[in-house]
């Protein structure tokens, strides 16, 4: 039986209405101006040429008897791609604004359990850049999936199935005969019970062996992270300051996205010597300060982030979570922007280097006996009590930096434009900042409650205005340096794919939409 992980299964088990645990993505997609095909029909198609490349599409979770561990994966023998796969019209009059509050809107709601837990929303109507050829046609491509079922890193394994690097979609590969029946998937209660048994005595036994070195991990990560000239910077709090954003949330989403240069980023980390992810920590802790600002609030203590760290093995596609969280300051109590560039880059080397020894030994799967009972409880005691309007947060913000490819991609046969990263905001850490790096560009996507902040898009911009500013004073900083950046954005999809795709030329800001 392919049981659920006890990783996977947390973010099925701390889903509430409130807090709908799927993460998604917006890609702005281009059609020529000579097309005169049936996009939505040729997306149907192509899902189901190629369905059975990526598990998800086919595969619904079936729960266990008295929830006695983690539910388990079957074939869904009676998919209904019409259901999945949805026509959107973009009320008008069409703007980037009002796709982005469409967009919002569609990440409220929960998938359904029933069904294999993804969507795909083809969003018709949006706006064209007024350069562009007479009749180019933009669509986007909104699709939401459960995070049970893949995190950031099986996402791009994800995108390696449904994505082509030319407008000519290859070769799908042959679905291969199922060599058991329907019949296998229809485990009989004794089944589930002695497989659920089994299960939670294996896993016990392996988070038993690793808890003592995992214990000691933990307290390693609130020692204070060194420079290197080996002083101190800034002692880790146990805890967070208390911001209007680390509050209890509703369903209702708001949502921004904005775009910024690769290669700006990759200059702006070259002079100062630390890494491209530093910078986007960095323009992060800015755009929040000048937020906050504007709402009257002024943190008295350095702001945490909380980041994603990826523990898959090398070479591993599963599309499961395998991922832990690690905290990082972003030194919010230093005002000028490049000493706080240089007191997060020790942060994050020194959380780099506790996490790179606990990799080996993290579990992404644990005992679950009760998990499903006591993890709905906490998710629903979150929601009626709103203790966490009254307690500190274990971390201000969520950060993640999702590597993409360096190479023009194409869906059904429109080319993909940009890909902005739709997340998951929680009760006490009500902003997700997710980007992912694509074809020369960064491309980020804000996601929070409507209630906490229904002027994201005002964040989105003080964040693009603190990169512009970053840049000009790591360029005034280091006036003699000149030398042109050339490191590539790390290839993701496949290598061999990705060397045999022709390069396209840098796109111009204007197309970025």
């Amino acid at each position: 039986m392919d049981h659920l992980s006890g990783l996977d299964a947390a973010f099925l088990h701390l889903e509430s209405p409130e807090t709908p645990m799927h993460v998604g993505g917006l890609s702005i997609m281009e059609l020529p101006a000579d097309y005169s095909g049936d996009f939505m029909e040729d997306v149907r198609t192509h899902i189901q040429n190629r369905m059975h490349m990526a598990p998800i599409f086919q595969r619904k979770l079936i729960n266990m008897p008295f929830d006695i561990a983690n539910p388990i994966w079957v074939m869904d023998e009676a998919l209904d791609i019409d259901y999945h796969i949805r026509h959107v019209i973009v009320p008008p009059p069409a703007t980037r604004a009002t796709v982005d509050k469409l967009v919002a809107r569609l990440h409220s709601s929960l998938l359904d359990r029933s069904r294999p837990l993804w969507e795909m929303h083809i969003l018709d109507g949006l706006p064209v850049p007024a350069d562009l050829p007479e009749g180019t046609r933009y669509v986007g491509l909104y699709s939401k999936m459960h995070h049970a079922a893949l995190d950031g890193m099986g996402g791009q394994v994800l995108m390696e199935a449904i994505m082509d690097v030319s407008a000519v979609p290859r070769a799908a590969k042959k679905r291969l005969r199922r060599r058991e029946s329907a019949r296998a998937d229809n485990y009989g209660i004794a089944e589930l019970t002695v497989s659920g048994v089994m299960h939670n005595v294996s896993q016990s036994i392996k988070l038993t062996k690793n808890l003592p070195k995992l214990t000691l991990k933990a307290f390693d990560m609130f020692k204070p992270a060194k420079n290197p000239d080996g002083h101190n910077v800034e002692k880790m709090n146990w805890l967070a300051p208390k911001t209007p954003l680390n509050a209890a949330i509703t369903n209702q989403r708001s949502f921004a996205r904005f775009s910024i240069p690769y290669a700006d980023s990759k200059k702006i980390a070259k002079l100062n010597n630390v890494s491209l992810n530093d910078v986007v920590m960095a323009i992060s802790a800015e755009g929040m300060l000048r937020y906050f600002k504007d709402e009257g609030f002024f943190p008295d203590a350095p702001l945490l982030a909380a980041i994603p760290v990826s523990v898959r093995p090398e070479g591993n596609t599963e599309l499961s979570n395998q991922v832990s969280i690690a905290r990082m300051s972003l030194a919010t109590t230093i005002k000028d922007p490049l000493e706080r560039l240089q007191a997060i880059n020790a942060s994050s080397s020194h959380t780099k280097s506790l996490m790179s020894g606990v990799k080996a030994i993290m579990p992404t799967d644990f005992p679950s006996i009760g998990a499903p009972w006591l993890m709905s409880s906490l998710a629903s005691t979150l929601t009626r009590t709103r203790v966490v309007n009254a307690v500190p947060p274990f971390a201000n913000v969520l950060i993640s930096n999702v590597p993409g490819p360096n190479i023009t991609l194409y869906f059904a046969g429109a080319k993909q434009i940009s890909t902005f990263p739709v997340s998951i905001p929680y009760h006490g850490m009500g902003l997700n900042i997710t980007l992912q790096s694509y074809n020369g560009w960064l491309d980020f996507g804000l996601i929070s409650c409507q209630k906490l902040m229904p002027d994201i898009h005002e964040l989105a911009q003080h964040m693009t205005d603190a990169h512009k500013e970053l840049l000009a004073l790591s360029e005034s900083a280091h006036p003699g340096t000149t030398e042109k950046v050339t490191e590539k954005v790390p290839e993701n999809v496949t290598e061999i794919v990705a060397k045999k795709a022709p390069k396209t030329a840098t796109k111009t800001a204007t197309n970025k939409n």
